[in-house]
């Protein structure tokens, strides 16, 4: 599997995160050292939250409970007031959890709806990141009752899995969740992400050398990943140099390719051409300024365009309509072996036809599915960062798997989750135009998964630079003052 080398971007999955607390204690530093620092952190975020004030430390039976412990003894000698709610007895801890309760002097109250009683904040310590199956029973009562309290939860809300972000039964709302030394899928998927409320990741004493050997292979997505790979215009170059990205435009939808078309042009290609049913020339011609019209009057004709030498970049499906010539373009296209991305119509057009699509992937390509798209072409199991990375390895593409939680997946298993997306990205129109970033960039020689993880970062500072009110007219636009925030860190 593939590893992303940027160590502050890096997310571990449960499994990695359990081989660096042990790869830390084997190079000798001590694990209630580490839940120590764990614990600190969590009351350090409690005390974030303003003036002293009842607390209640729910713990669990295992490390979490443990953190939980710390905290709450921490709290107690900085003058808060705190109570402990236990699940399970005080005897039947083990190791580092039954050491901190051993440390904590005052009383532990069973585990129960009842207290909450004058609790104002509630520490959420019953259960980690590793959580395997649905919280039911009291637990589920008592989480339930923690109501709209202000809740800072430990590593993760608990019933949210680390991996997936999926709730297992029910989860709490947590104002701030405290989780160490790196984040988890977890934090950043949905519906994790939402429960989470603001993430503080705190360094607790693991040694940044133990991900050497972890060799995380899913990251979050920064420019650092892929700022140095940005293309930047040169004095030297000439229009071609910088790229020629042909469109694929629709007989109806035309919007959509002159979205696409736009962001292209803005991402920095060179030149941008559309290929349009020669019907509809006219509607492209007198609506784009900048961008040629190339009308084609069958398959024949689209494939003749594109075998032009200096067409480096293809772009199949936005507003092409699910039908006959949008399938054959694809297929077209593809077989030039030049970069490909398929979008929309492009997707489900092959959906009775997977492994015709499959088949024919053999040179760079990039799918841009939303989560309807995804099903149908791909098993959809619900754990999006899997689901993304299979398909990827299945078809043998970069997989943009889009939505507020976009997630960006190569066929050697990396994987980027993307979470700059303000809600008012989900607007018509908009994925035509991360499609067309996507193209632009691609046109001017970016490999396809820095590409795929470079637009869906900027469309998303795109979006929250214009902030409400935003359609997808607006972003072309704004993609300038990105690129200029980007810039100065190329230099």
């Amino acid at each position: 599997m593939g590893r992303i080398d940027h160590p502050d971007a890096a997310l571990l999955t449960v499994e990695q995160m359990y081989a660096a607390d042990a790869a830390a204690a084997a190079g000798g530093v001590s694990s209630l050292a580490l839940m120590e620092a764990a614990g600190a952190g969590v009351a350090e975020a409690v005390m974030g939250l303003g003036d002293s004030r009842q607390v209640v430390v729910l713990c669990g039976p295992g490390n979490n409970g443990g953190d939980g412990f710390v905290a709450a003894r921490l709290l107690q000698d900085a003058g808060w007031p705190v109570r402990i709610a236990l699940l399970g007895d005080r005897e039947s801890l083990q190791g580092d959890a039954r050491a901190n309760a051993d440390r904590w002097d005052g009383d532990v109250e069973v585990l129960a709806p009842s207290v909450f009683d004058g609790a104002e904040i509630v520490v959420d310590a019953l259960f980690g990141a590793g959580l395997t199956r649905p919280v039911d029973g009291v637990v589920a009562e008592v989480i339930r009752n923690i109501g709209d309290r202000r809740c800072v939860a430990v590593d993760v809300p608990s019933g949210v899995h680390g991996d997936s972000g999926a709730v297992l039964g029910v989860a709490p709302q947590a104002d701030v969740t405290v989780t160490f030394f790196r984040r988890k899928p977890g934090h950043m998927l949905l519906p994790g992400r939402m429960l989470c409320g603001r993430v503080i990741t705190v360094d607790i004493g693991i040694p940044d050398t133990v991900l050497d050997d972890i060799a995380p292979a899913q990251a979050a997505n920064r420019p650092g990943l892929w700022l140095p790979k940005l293309p930047i215009a040169r004095l030297d170059q000439h229009k071609y140099d910088r790229g020629h990205a042909m469109i694929s435009g629709g007989p109806l939808m035309t919007g959509a390719a002159r979205l696409a078309a736009r962001a292209a042009l803005r991402a920095g290609a060179g030149i941008v051409s559309v290929a349009v049913p020669i019907d509809n020339a006219v509607v492209y011609k007198v609506s784009l300024v900048g961008v040629i019209v190339q009308p084609v009057r069958d398959t024949a004709g689209y494939a003749e365009v594109i075998e032009d030498k200096r067409v480096n970049a293809c772009l199949i499906g936005p507003g092409n309509g699910v039908s006959g010539p949008t399938r054959e373009h694809a297929l077209a296209a593809l077989r030039t072996e030049k970069a490909v991305i398929l979008d929309a119509d492009a997707l489900t057009v092959f959906e009775d036809a997977r492994d015709l699509l499959f088949s024919h992937i053999k040179g760079p390509c990039l799918l841009t599915p939303h989560a309807g798209e995804f099903a149908r072409l791909f098993d959809s199991t619900g754990d999006k960062m899997s689901d993304a990375r299979a398909a990827a390895e299945k078809s043998g593409a970069v997989v943009l798997l889009k939505g507020a939680d976009t997630v960006i997946a190569a066929p050697d298993g990396r994987v980027v989750i993307n979470d700059n997306a303000p809600a008012e990205l989900a607007t018509a129109g908009a994925g035509d135009v991360l499609a067309g970033i996507a193209t632009g960039l691609i046109a001017q020689g970016m490999d396809i998964f820095d590409a795929a993880c470079a637009a869906t970062w900027m469309h998303g500072a795109a979006a929250a630079a214009f902030g409400p009110g935003l359609i997808a007219e607006d972003l072309p636009d704004i993609l300038p003052k990105v690129l200029r925030a980007l810039r100065p860190h190329n230099d």
